[in-house]
């Protein structure tokens, strides 16, 4: 653990506990010696130096508190946020920061929170401008005081408001009303360093994506909870191989002035003689209490249609999504518009990368949730909606699966040669659901309880321990404990009125 810091970057916020007063301090420290001083304020250039430090704790624990108020302070002392598209050419002497997230989903917690994050594939490539719009961008990201011309105060407001508050430029344009393929001519690999990183969600790196980051940032501030379950492909969390002097632990929980009974649930799993039985029963006492827990007889489709059900087995989530589909109605043959999709990658040659690239830039990254609003003007395009993006309606080239029980091969509702490449999003397993929140989760306890049974032990903690507890966290404001595999029928047709958003752009030709 890392040692308490001096008097002179004693943490001046009075609302912090102990433990993340000295996490901030540890982070004050480190800036310090880069040339950026929180504590009196004032940047200087930063040296050749460089570090990392890992704030870690458990949901609850005040990590995304301690985040905020670090940008916060570093704004302050002069520091500039740098998204990875806002057009600025900087100094040598100009320091900035960039907060970084694995998921376009974890990217839209923090920015719903104030934080302008971005997701790591956005960070690593910036865009290439038209010539005929860099005067637009270079007066929307400050650089450039007069307005430029040929373009409507109406488009010029709309896009200042939005960067202001999101510090993308891309985006920002998307919000005026323009279209990516008239102001982007191509994508590049970022070869620059940075200067200042915080990576939200760090427990789902891999050590590659590490070693990127460290490469890109000299000063690197990591935030990941510990009880979290390791990344897909296995290996430990990047924090747990860190040096002890660069780990600073929030042990404190920190709950909400009326309580939070789903957080109550979470860490008591960390009693190591709880039993599922014993904890199944803390379930429904809660439940009994505080109407933010929900024991439920059955699935709530409805729910479903905009938050999936977590499980842990990869057979019970294509039931769920079998039984989702056919409470609503969808034939063999259809794709239903308001059905969830979950993007599982894209599909191109590697002579069209810059293609690749717009697509991920617009959110479109393995694990990022979608609304299907409809098929396109030609066979294989589908209308989409990315949820958390900044410009979530797209029309692009899609490969949708749709995986179904007792059948070995998917069905293919859309194929086209080569596009964004997508499965169903009604149920998804836990350990994708990682980086993700919804206000509503549902959670499949028969199979955690078959988990349990199991006995499977995973880094030193039963199993089923992990994955109830990054389950239960991904509940903003309520808990759906369903306790029996069935479905309730659905109280209305799916929709896409819910869902806001420009007029869809046409990204057909990237993909």
């Amino acid at each position: 653990m890392a040692e308490a810091q001096g008097a002179s970057d004693a943490c001046p916020h009075g609302d912090f506990a102990p433990d993340q007063s000295a996490a901030w301090s540890r982070v004050a420290a480190l800036l310090k010696s880069r040339g950026v001083d929180i504590v009196d304020g004032g940047t200087q250039e930063a040296g050749a130096a460089s570090g990392v430090v890992a704030v870690v704790g458990k949901a609850g624990s005040g990590k995304t508190h301690v985040l905020a108020q670090l940008v916060k302070d570093l704004t302050e002392a002069g520091v500039d946020i740098a998204a990875p598209d806002d057009g600025k050419k900087r100094k040598a002497t100009d320091r900035s920061l960039a907060i970084v997230t694995p998921t376009n989903k974890a990217a839209s917690v923090l920015r719903q929170r104030g934080v302008p994050a971005v997701t790591l594939h956005r960070l690593l490539y910036r865009p290439v401008f038209d010539d005929h719009y860099q005067a637009l961008v270079d007066w929307i990201a400050g650089e450039k005081e007069e307005k430029p011309e040929g373009f409507s105060e109406e488009i010029l407001q709309r896009a200042a408001a939005f960067y202001k508050t999101n510090k993308s430029v891309v985006g920002a344009l998307a919000m005026a009303g323009l279209r990516g393929s008239d102001f982007i001519t191509g994508w590049a690999r970022r070869d620059e360093t940075m200067d200042i990183g915080f990576v939200d969600e760090a427990s789902m790196l891999s050590e590659q994506q590490l070693a990127d980051l460290k490469e890109l940032f000299p000063t690197l501030i990591l935030f990941g909870d510990p009880a979290q379950l390791a990344p897909v492909k296995g290996g430990d969390m990047v924090f747990d191989k860190m040096p002890e002097s660069e780990v600073v632990r929030l042990e404190r929980i920190h709950r909400q002035e009326a309580g939070s009974p789903i957080l109550d649930l979470a860490h008591a799993l960390a009693d190591p003689n709880l039993s599922f039985p014993a904890f199944e029963a803390m379930v429904e006492d809660a439940a009994r209490r505080d109407d933010r827990v929900v024991v439920s007889p059955r699935v709530n489709s409805d729910l479903m249609a905009r938050s999936p059900v977590l499980v842990w087995r990869n057979q019970t989530r294509i039931r769920l999504i079998t039984a989702f589909r056919g409470a609503y109605g969808a034939g063999d043959d259809e794709l239903l518009p308001g059905e969830p999709l979950l993007c599982d990658g894209i599909e191109l040659p590697a002579k069209r990368q810059n293609d690749r690239i717009e697509l991920e830039a617009r959110g479109l990254i393995r694990g990022a949730q979608v609304i299907f609003r409809g098929p396109g003007k030609k066979p294989g395009l589908s209308r989409i909606h990315v949820v958390g993006a900044d410009e979530p309606n797209i029309v692009v080239a899609s490969i949708v699966k749709i995986e179904r029980v007792g059948e070995e091969e998917p069905w293919f509702p859309f194929v086209a040669r080569m596009g964004a490449t997508f499965l169903h999003g009604a149920a998804l397993t836990i350990h994708k659901a990682q980086g993700s929140q919804w206000p509503d989760v549902q959670v499949f306890a028969p199979d955690l309880k078959a988990a349990a049974r199991a006995g499977i032990v995973d880094g030193g903690m039963p199993l089923w321990k992990r994955l109830a507890y990054v389950a239960l966290t991904r509940a903003q404001e309520r808990l759906h404990w369903v306790v029996f595999a069935r479905l309730s029928r659905p109280t209305q047709p799916l929709s896409v009125d819910d869902l806001t958003g420009a007029k869809p752009v046409d990204t057909a030709k990237a993909a």
